[in-house]
This record gives structure tokens, sequence and C-alpha cells, in this order.
């Protein structure tokens, strides 16, 4: 057999995956070979073929259901992250525009807030509106808990003069220098922050000595020693603490306590308590003074009618007397009599009734028994 017959069988053995079209010419030249062995040798072959064709062709559709199977599974996957992704992706698109509409909500109340630290006049209605609101919720009553103001002596008029038990007044300003603070905010650059930090912490200083010099501290008068400060923000009020840490020591020697609204409020709480104790001591003092009038007038009560007992005792032993001892004196000269009369027999004297008006006679007659 030529060896290129040979050679060519192994080819279609070895390719036979390759294609058919190919095969089939391989074969075809191999039986063109001169030779009878030659086309046995070929058919051979093509069996062989055949058989490892069909026992790949069950492979491949082995492995194509498995990759059909994996890959319905793999689009399962895949719809359902799409759900999962369109979903997170509406969750997201609502918190950004949530976000976005409380930034724009933040803003404006920036914007708000920047124009009443920049007027002097805003500050100070935006201090006293947010002192009211803390009042309010501290359940002190205007005119009855404080007043707004109201001139002292001096001429100086405080925002708030609580008021305190035994007559003493406390008294609260509501205006507090910010419009540094806003600047410092403001500010684009650091030495800008620098600059307007350091105005605001001396305009704070300057305002406190400022407090601490006038007649809201006057113990003659009836004040407390101390007088409030009203800060009407958290945030300025921290900024104080963080940036002059001396600042409160300094302003209590000066007599002033600084208050922010939360500190405020505990404040009042204080004295609300210190009037409530108050008015529960004046209370028991008028209940004391009136348990004792009652015991002046049971005392006199006690006295009149021990009186009257002794008189009741002095009446009931004359009675005895009269129903007693004078009673059966006087029956026994009644009895004699009335034994003489029997023993003479005389009659029974009764008295007869008065004459008309118009008739005449003696009131008694005789003979009747």
């Amino acid at each position: 057999m030529d060896v290129a017959v040979v050679v060519l069988c192994l080819l279609a053995l070895g390719v036979g995956l390759v294609g058919g079209a190919a095969t089939a010419v391989w074969v075809a030249r191999a039986r063109a070979e001169p030779g009878a062995g030659g086309a046995a040798l070929v058919d051979t072959v093509v069996a062989v073929a055949d058989q490892r064709l069909g026992a790949t062709s069950g492979l491949i559709d082995g492995q194509l259901r498995s990759l059909s199977a994996e890959l319905g599974r793999m689009t399962e996957t895949v719809t359902r992250l799409e759900a999962d992704r369109s979903r997170q992706h509406g969750e997201l698109t609502s918190q950004l525009r949530a976000t976005v509409d409380q930034t724009a909500s933040l803003t404006s109340t920036a914007a708000a807030l920047r124009e009443v630290l920049a007027s002097p006049k805003a500050r100070g209605q935006w201090g006293e509106r947010m002192a009211e609101d803390v009042l309010r919720l501290s359940g002190l009553v205007e005119g009855m808990s404080y007043v707004k103001q109201r001139a002292l002596p001096g001429g100086t008029v405080p925002d708030f003069s609580f008021l305190l038990p035994r007559g003493l007044v406390l008294h609260m300003d509501a205006k507090f220098p910010a419009a540094n603070y806003a600047r410092c905010l403001q500010a684009t650059t650091e030495h800008e922050h620098q600059v307007h930090r350091r105005a605001f912490l001396r305009d704070v200083r300057a305002r406190v000595r400022e407090l601490g010099g006038r007649d809201y501290v006057d113990p003659a008068n009836g004040t407390l020693e101390y007088v409030l400060a009203f800060i009407p923000n958290e945030s300025i009020y921290a900024f104080l603490h963080e940036h002059d840490p001396e600042l409160m020591e300094v302003a209590l020697r000066q007599k002033v306590v600084l208050c922010s609204p939360l500190s405020l409020f505990a404040v009042l709480a204080v004295v609300r308590q210190a009037v409530d104790a108050a008015a529960v001591e004046h209370t028991s003092g008028e209940i004391l003074s009136a348990l004792g009038s009652f015991g002046a007038q049971w005392d006199r009560f006690c006295a009149s009618l021990d009186k009257l007992g002794r008189a009741v005792e002095g009446v009931e032993g004359a009675y005895r007397e009269l129903s007693g001892t004078r009673r059966q004196a006087l029956e026994r000269p009644l009895a004699r009599v009335e034994e003489l009369r029997r023993q003479r027999g005389l009659p029974v004297t009764e008295l007869l009734p008065a004459p008309d008006r118009q008739g005449s006679g003696p009131e008694w007659a005789t003979g009747r028994q």
C-alpha cells in the first residue's frame, strides 16, 4: 500500500471533527489511489471516523444542554439584578431629590440667618424671639413670672426681668454682637477667618464689660448678684467655648452669666422651682396663721361651752330641788288639809268659769264634788 494512502487515512481520522466536506475530499483522493487494499482501508477509516463523530456529537449535545441551562440561570440572575438595580436606582433618585430639597431649605435658612446676623435690629428681635420661646417652654407667664422692657431707676431697660420671691428681680439682656461671627462664617480665606474671629471675640468681651457696668446688678435695690446674657444660638455658644475658654470665667467675675437656649432653660427651671417653693411656703404660712386663729376661737368656744354647762348644771340642780325637796315640803301641808276636809266632811271647792261680759256673779261656787 502506498504510504500516501495511509497518511491520508490517518489525517482523515485526526481531522474528522473539522468538517464533513474536508473529510469527503480526502476519502475521495484515497480511493483514487491504485491498489485494492487502499479502498478497504479507506472504508475502515471512514467507519471509525463516523463512530468517533457520533460520540463527539453526543458529547457536544450534552455540553450544549448544560450550557443552555447555565445560560438560563445566568439570564434569571441578570434579570433579577436588573430589577434590583432599577429599584435601587429609584430609591437613590428619591434620596437625591430629598437631599436636594433639604439642601435648598438649608441654603434658604442660611441666607435668612446671614441677613438676620447682618442687621443689629434684626439680631435684637431674633434674640428676643428665641428668649420668648424658651420662656414659654419653661412655663413662665408674662406679667406674673417676668416683665419685658421695664425701665430701671438708673434709666437702663433690660429686655426681661424675672420676678422672684421676696421681691427679688433677675434681669436678662437678649442683645448679642454677632456681626463679626457672620463675617467669620462667610470668610473665603484663612486670614479673613482669623481676623473676623478675633473681632468677634473682642465684641463679646466688650459686651460682657458693658453689661457688668450697668445697674442690672444692684442688690441694694432688690436684684440678684448676677445678670443673664442670652446667646440665641447653640453654635455661637459652642464657638465661644472653643475659641475663648476663659470667657465664661471672665464673665462670672463681672457678674454676667452667658446662657444659650439650653442653659437658659435649665436656669429658668431653677427659677420656677424657687418661685413654686416660695408660693408653697407663703401658703403654708397662711395656713398656719389660719390654724392659729382657729385655735383662739376654739378656746373661746370651749370657755363658753363650759360656762353654759355650768349654767345647765345649776338649772338642773334647782329643778331637782324644786321637784324634790320643795315639792315634798308643799305636799305635806296639802295632805294634812285634805285629811282635815275629809274629817269634817267639807265639799271640794272648784273654780267656776268666769262670767260673760253681760253677766255678773262670783268667780267660784261651792257644792261641786
